[in-house]
């Protein structure tokens, strides 16, 4: 189960304090439950999957994560750039204790991600969508209870990204996915639940139909 309990969330800006990106979030995420996050450009869907995640805080409000929860699958953060992906994934297998078996994991990661010879480059010299395969696949290596995910899906080439989607169909049988996706048919495919974001605020609907229905009355608002 994951708690939001009346979050916001702005940045710091040259001029100050931005303006509010999220404003009074409360929502309760069900175990085991596959919810995709909807709503127009800029609504806050990336900043709310970064909360959940641990990778940013909120400037108020508090989130409790009781369960195991990924890092945000799709955008490249977390990533050391001046490591390579071979150095990033022994250091991730570090933190999660997995010293015996960092050789298989390794090779595992290696595999999903299809760098070839970059595997062994710097994540620097990586293009956007390489870092994304890599987060992905450093995020499959390991068993969390609620895996997030950003656009995961549109990363790659179609063999990758066909490889992600069976590899999200193997994660819903046993553990909780958090998705943004642009794709209708994506968030149908792997969504029950959704939670649409607007202006600031959070809905939650139990049936992702609805809240993609919600969010095009938005858009005609």
């Amino acid at each position: 189960m994951i708690v939001v309990r009346d979050v916001y969330k702005r940045y710091q800006t040259d001029h100050g304090p931005g303006p509010w990106v999220l404003k009074g979030i409360d929502l309760v995420i069900p175990p085991r439950t596959n919810v995709g996050l909807i709503g127009r450009n800029g609504a806050g869907k990336s900043t709310l999957l970064h909360l959940i995640g641990g990778i940013d805080q909120p400037t108020r409000g508090h989130i409790e994560r009781l369960c195991r929860v990924s890092w945000p699958m799709g955008r490249g953060g977390g990533l050391q750039n001046t490591l390579t992906g071979r150095q990033n994934a022994r250091f991730v297998c570090r933190i999660h204790g997995h010293e015996n078996d960092m050789a298989d994991r390794i090779e595992e990661i290696r595999e999903f991600a299809a760098l070839g010879r970059m595997f062994d480059e710097p994540v620097k010299t990586y293009s956007a969508g390489m870092k994304s395969r890599l987060q992905f696949a450093l995020s499959l290596a390991f068993d969390f209870d609620v895996y997030i995910s950003d656009e995961v899906t549109a990363a790659g080439d179609a063999a990758f990204r066909n490889k992600a989607q069976k590899a999200f169909r193997r994660l819903i049988d046993r553990a909780g996915l958090i998705m943004v996706s642009h794709g209708e048919e994506t968030l149908k495919q792997f969504c029950t639940a959704g939670i649409l974001l607007h202006e600031g605020r959070a809905q939650w609907f139990d049936d992702i139909e609805d809240a993609l229905a919600a969010y095009k009355e938005s858009l005609q608002a």
